[in-house]
């Protein structure tokens, strides 16, 4: 029994829901940027123009987009379900965030609202895996 006025931590229960929300918001990440970073870097050049036309961007920058968007989705979920080096994954979390930071703005210059709040809800996914797995259920290694 935990002596009175020390704090012994969140309920079991609390914990285990923040670990579920956490899990759920890592694969919705790491779903949603396969797809995404999947067609900017896998789809054939002449397709992916046509996809990309009036994007105003390059073919160089749209595969290094997408690499460093499948990157993050390996990076979001593979740390932490193997618990190898489980802290790669609220910093690929952040890696994320930053690029929806560069999206939203990007967007906002080209006048695409719709997508402006795409990569502002994934944006605000990516901040919450981040500052979950840092501070409020951060995932132990393996021993």
């Amino acid at each position: 029994m935990a002596s009175e006025g020390v704090f012994t931590g969140p309920p079991a229960d609390t914990a285990r829901g923040w670990r579920i929300g956490l899990w759920i918001a890592q694969v919705l990440l790491g779903a949603m940027f396969v797809m995404a970073g999947g067609m900017k870097a896998l789809t054939p050049a002449d397709q992916l123009m046509v996809a990309m036309k009036g994007s105003g961007l390059s073919l160089g920058m749209a595969r290094f987009i997408g690499t460093a968007e499948l990157a993050g989705a390996i990076g979001v979920v593979l740390p932490a379900l193997t618990r190898i080096c489980p802290i790669l994954t609220p910093i690929a979390a952040c890696g994320l965030l930053t690029v929806m930071i560069l999206a939203t703005g990007f967007n906002a210059m080209h006048g695409q609202t719709g997508a402006m709040i795409t990569t502002i809800i994934l944006g605000c996914i990516a901040a919450f895996v981040a500052w979950g797995r840092f501070k409020k259920a951060p995932i132990r290694p393996r021993a």
